[in-house]
């Protein structure tokens, strides 16, 4: 089903949506680099509440206007939609202000921290008739583009697991944006909510969730496990910042096992693998040096029953979900098949399911 039409934005005219972005950091500088490829749409401003910074970064990405107040900036005509590219314990106050006055939001991942204000934000933007989409660029990729293919071609047959981790060690430090709690901190809103998205895009809601997590001397997750279940299999699923991880994301098949190689979030490297032997090594639970070595091997030459499809892209990657956004903008599009607000609402859901747990 086709998203909603927002009536008031049929008949636009432009070709192009003007995007501004809210926050100067390095997501803000990915998506100002990788706009250039995305050829309907435009970077016209930015904002930071440091004036310095703000132009700065102007200065960096061109001819565009820089912004130190919120209110100038929300107000600025020269903007269609913003960015919203602040850390995470803004996200909601930021997307008010800009809903507000009128604007189209891409919230960076989460669309919040916490479901009620994910929801909040989600019910502002359909009262006010405007586009709004979390920022999980990932399900956006060529790559993942190719899996889903693959999926419903059922290339791999009946699902029977599937398994993703994302974790890379971060050092402790009880001020920084991983561990704050103030900050939106913790390892599920940070790098867990990636693998959980994308399932969730690839396969829809669970039947039932279940997990575990592990507690930072600050309170918040230092990592965490999930476990998704789903008719006919289950999905496990790891986050944290205790370890660097493989990164990897499998879906296991009763005829073939599909890697989407590390790092997945940034996907342009699929294998397919149809052989008995490099199934058993690539599967989910295939580990050790010959699975590892295997897997290298497999990025370099062509092996028997490994079908391997690369998907290389200029940039960033971000490119592809700005291109997503923006010609839903300029169709007059509420939301995005791929990433509406109610899947957004589903992951945080589950985050909270999770983090409502005891700590192990």
């Amino acid at each position: 089903m086709r998203p909603e039409r927002n009536s008031r934005d049929i008949g636009f005219m432009q070709d192009k949506v003007r995007w501004g972005i809210a926050g100067t950091g390095a997501i803000a500088e990915s998506f100002a680099s990788d706009i250039q490829f995305a050829g309907n749409a435009e970077l016209t401003a930015v904002y930071s509440r440091s004036k310095d910074k703000a132009e700065a970064f102007a200065a960096r990405f061109g001819d565009i206007i820089a912004h130190s107040s919120i209110d100038a900036f929300a107000a600025d005509p020269a903007i269609d939609a913003v960015y919203v590219a602040s850390p995470n314990a803004v996200h909601l106050e930021q997307g008010i202000v800009f809903l507000s006055a009128n604007k189209s939001v891409l919230v960076e991942k989460p669309l919040a921290t916490s479901f009620d204000d994910a929801r909040s934000l989600a019910a502002l933007a359909a009262t006010k008739g405007l586009f709004a989409m979390e920022g999980l660029w990932t399900c956006f990729l060529p790559a993942i583009a190719k899996a889903r293919a693959l999926l419903d071609a059922e290339a791999l047959g009946r699902i029977r697991h599937v398994t993703a981790e994302l974790a890379y060690e971060k050092p402790f430090d009880p001020n920084s944006r991983f561990f704050d709690a103030r900050l939106g901190g913790g390892s599920l809103l940070d790098l867990g909510i990636y693998p959980l998205s994308l399932c969730l895009n690839l396969f829809g809601q669970p039947r039932a969730v279940e997990g575990r997590w592990q507690r930072a001397p600050t309170g918040v997750d230092l990592s965490a496990d999930m476990c998704l279940s789903y008719t006919g299999f289950q999905a496990h699923l790891s986050c944290g910042f205790d370890r660097d991880g493989e990164n990897r994301f499998v879906i296991d098949g009763d005829r073939g096992t599909l890697v989407i190689d590390a790092p997945f979030l940034k996907a342009s490297r699929l294998f397919l693998a149809n052989n008995g032997l490099v199934r058993k090594a690539i599967a989910p639970r295939g580990r050790g040096l010959w699975a590892k070595g295997l897997t290298r091997a497999a990025r370099r030459i062509s092996l028997p029953g490994l079908q391997r499809f690369d998907l290389p892209f200029p940039g960033n990657g971000l490119q592809f979900e700005i291109v997503a956004a923006s010609a839903a903008i300029l169709e007059g599009w509420h939301e995005h098949l791929l990433m509406p607000t109610s899947r957004s609402l589903q992951a945080i859901e589950i985050i909270e399911t999770i983090r409502g747990l005891p700590p192990s």
